[in-house]
């Protein structure tokens, strides 16, 4: 069995589990998060833990248990806590800004680029090179934050782009003659 599906997801109070046939729904202060689920995987609730058991012993059965459960637990935490994602603009002229569900860049093209944000995420620009991307499903803000940092990621001489707050661009040597 996946050492990942072992440990069981502690449900805090003010959180309620649904499990109906082939879907589970979390519903906590933040909102409410369904998803489908895999045949080859029971999820039992006992008390304030769920537990996510392969039901035979084949290897994709077994892996997928240590996903479900990994999946589960993003849930709940997102429907308590929330997810966020910080990205920052380095270059000179790089701007963004909030403005409702719209995402306004200002990359060095020639034009602006805005970016529309999903139900479900919102964002927020603190400063103008600061992004922070705020969403209940863990997926959806990753998604969202991959898709802004694409439109200028990173280049390898400089250094400017979009990128995460935590992530290094290691710069490369230039050419010499």
């Amino acid at each position: 069995m996946s050492r990942v599906a072992k440990n069981p997801v502690k449900v805090p109070a003010g959180v309620e589990v649904g499990l109906s046939g082939e879907e589970i729904s979390v519903k906590g202060p933040l909102g409410m998060l369904t998803r489908g689920l895999c045949a080859d995987v029971t999820i039992e609730r006992e008390g304030d833990e769920i537990k996510c058991t392969a039901t035979n012993d084949s290897q994709r059965a077994v892996a997928m248990s240590g996903t479900v459960r990994a999946l589960v637990a993003n849930m709940v935490h997102g429907v308590t806590k929330g997810y966020e994602r910080k990205l920052t603009l380095v270059g000179v002229g790089y701007r963004a800004q909030a403005s409702g569900d719209a995402l306004n860049l200002s990359l060095g093209f020639s034009h602006p680029v805005v970016h529309q944000m999903p139900a479900g995420v919102k964002v927020e620009t603190p400063s103008q090179t600061e992004i922070v991307i705020k969403g209940i499903d863990k997926q959806q803000v990753g998604q969202v934050a991959a898709e802004v940092r694409a439109y200028r990621s990173p280049e390898p001489y400089k250094g400017k782009g979009v990128r995460y707050a935590d992530e290094v661009v290691v710069l490369k040597e230039t050419k010499k003659k």
